[in-house]
């Protein structure tokens, strides 16, 4: 396993991040523990959960794992997340200090600690200035609550006002960002990935695998059964693959996909981590895994490096196909080099 700097930070993770939204739901509690087991084995450090992952249940399941493993827990950096709703009332929800405050203590006390290394914002707030979150977060790195704080799911346009408010404010910088990101969905390229580069952001990317379409599973023109997660839900999973399936370009990606793999006698989920980790900003890319097979899988991605050649193949295959100015060609190719007066 590698390890990388977490975004702008000092703090060292490792490249593949373990992602326990499936805990408590698809995945029991022995069958968890022995996933964080694999994982640091593995000799992964970086576990991220949220206060929503089964209604709290991920950070508990969590919590008793690093109770009963103290060595092991010495090692973890632990990241969770706070925003969405948690209760009924009109403060149970959002980025104002008072939701934010009890939404720390609350996961403070479900996973057993008096600090979490990274505190991420679970997605924006529209109706919380953002002056009030950024302060109540410094504060609670003063306060020796969190470590480092970061943002989930935030426009390019969010992250540059939250990194200049907090810049003016002098308050300490966020350092990291989990968007959805992945050889199919590439459209954080526009705007999210330039606004992270210029702010020293590290990118925490989450769904690397679509949902499991870059895992080799799926086949053209083949429905999905109940063995796969699109198959277990018969009308909402069924109508998800009849849309991406009917795309030309899902296949263009998976063939690529699958014939790199073929070459280097791995897996097509490894092939489809490689990329991303060989992203500009990407700092750590999450796995969720429901089995520690899966993982094990997801795994051997460490190490794997893909030739100048692959890694072209893939970024052509799946290229985001917006082409009007500013996104499109034209657009690249004036970012890319100096311009009259120049600018």
């Amino acid at each position: 396993m590698d390890y990388r700097t977490l975004g702008n930070s000092g703090a060292s993770v490792s490249e593949l991040t373990l992602g326990t939204m499936t805990f408590g739901a698809e995945a029991d509690e022995t069958t968890s523990h022995q996933i964080l087991d694999a994982f640091v084995a593995g000799g992964g450090t970086l576990v991220d959960t949220a206060d929503v992952y089964s209604a709290g249940v991920s950070e508990e399941i969590i919590g008793r794992w690093l109770a009963a493993r103290p060595t092991d827990a010495a090692q973890v950096v632990l990241a969770t997340k706070g925003r969405f709703p948690m209760g009924d009332g009109p403060n149970d929800v959002g980025l104002s200090r008072r939701h934010l405050a009890r939404a720390l203590d609350d996961s403070l006390r479900r996973l057993g600690t008096e600090h979490v290394d990274l505190y991420q914002m679970h997605a924006w707030d529209a109706l919380t200035p953002i002056d009030e979150t950024l302060r109540f977060l410094d504060d609670a790195i003063s306060a020796g609550k969190i470590g480092y704080y970061g943002f989930s799911n935030y426009l390019g346009w969010q992250v540059t006002k939250a990194v200049g408010r907090a810049d003016a404010l002098g308050f300490a910088p966020p350092v990291t960002l989990q968007p959805q990101y992945n050889l199919l969905v590439r459209d954080i390229e526009h705007e999210v990935v330039p606004a992270s580069l210029d702010a020293g952001i590290g990118l925490l990317p989450w769904s690397p695998l679509a949902g499991g379409w870059l895992s080799g599973k799926y086949r053209r023109d083949q429905a999905p059964t109940g063995s796969t997660r699109l198959g277990e839900d018969p009308t909402r999973g069924m109508e998800a693959w009849e849309a991406r399936n009917a795309d030309e370009r899902t296949w263009t990606v998976i063939d690529a996909v699958t014939a790199i793999a073929d070459a280097h006698g791995a897996s097509a989920s490894q092939v489809a981590l490689a990329w991303l980790l060989a992203q500009p900003a990407v700092t750590s890319v999450i796995l969720g895994a429901r089995t520690v097979e899966q993982l094990d899988d997801n795994l051997g991605a460490s190490g794997l490096v893909l030739t100048a050649d692959e890694l072209t193949r893939l970024g052509d295959a799946s290229a985001p196909r917006i082409d009007d100015y500013p996104y499109g060609t034209a657009g690249v190719a004036q970012r890319g080099r100096r311009i009259d007066g120049g600018r």
